[in-house]
């Protein structure tokens, strides 16, 4: 199944976006975000989507399956990115650099100092990280990337640069865990390696880039699975997505990929 592409216009996206981004026509505000929905508005348990920002987003957190659970919440959210296009010295805001207790964390987000606790990390295209829900985080300004995601809409905002919108301190530090990243839940493009590959895996989503169908066929089985083309074309059941688009399948049995096709490619739980 094709899945549907929702363009959202936000304050902080952009107007210059790829070719294969087809946006409508009677959308005249930046485009910050792009995602997919099921054609007939089902809720799938993963979200895929796209950012464009001109504008660091805010610092902010999730809460974890339990947390968001206590507080109503069908789950919590974790997500991960995978760097499209970077400007020159586009960062992305995770983790901080020293241990904060909650206190600390909202001392530092009333004052502005959060921006100086924060770990700003250096992007390019190809780069990958996965963010646990509990991490402190923030996306930079020019930078396009795929993000994939627990589906539910839960944000708890810490700091926002002085712009006048809510902040959430109460649940967003009782939720954070204010710690260094760990880089061993990143690749990172100039460190080089195999392009076919295991991005991220634990016990809420795995992600994968994929060249060759027959091997992701054999790793995924028959268990539903998100497919995003990074370069090339994928098909499945009569369905083709390119760059840009989004194909969900009940079973990765049909999936076939054009020669020059790289994926990613998203399923629940941990392969």
């Amino acid at each position: 199944m094709k899945l549907v592409a929702n363009f959202v216009e936000k304050p902080w996206g952009r107007h210059d976006l790829p070719d294969w981004a087809a946006v409508p026509a009677n959308l005249k505000d930046p485009i910050g975000e792009l995602w997919f929905t099921p054609p007939d508005g089902a809720h799938l348990p993963l979200l895929v989507k796209y950012l464009f920002t001109s504008e660091r987003l805010s610092v902010q957190v999730h809460p974890d399956d339990v947390q968001a659970r206590a507080r109503g919440l069908a789950s919590g959210k974790s997500e991960c990115w995978y760097i499209i296009d970077a400007q020159p010295g586009a960062t992305l805001g995770i983790g901080v650099r020293r241990p904060l207790d909650p206190q600390q964390l909202r001392d530092a987000a009333l004052d502005g100092s959060i921006e100086r606790e924060m770990i700003w990390h250096p992007v390019a295209p190809g780069d990958f990280f996965f963010i646990p829900a509990g991490t402190v985080h923030a996306v930079g300004a020019g930078i396009m990337l795929v993000e994939i995601q627990q589906n539910v809409d839960v944000t708890y905002r810490l700091y926002d640069y002085g712009r006048p919108r809510e902040l959430h301190l109460a649940d967003g530090t009782a939720v954070s865990r204010a710690l260094p990243y760990d880089m061993a839940q990143a690749v990172r493009a100039s460190q080089g390696g195999a392009v076919e590959r295991i991005l991220a895996r634990c016990p809420i989503f795995t992600v994968l880039r994929a060249t060759d169908a027959d091997g992701l066929r054999a790793r995924l089985g028959q268990q539903p699975v998100w497919i995003i083309p990074l370069a090339g074309f994928a098909t499945a059941d009569g369905d083709s997505a390119g760059v840009g688009e989004c194909l969900y399948l009940d079973s990765p049995a049909s999936l076939c990929l054009s020669a020059d096709a790289m994926v990613l490619a998203a399923v629940e739980g941990a392969l």
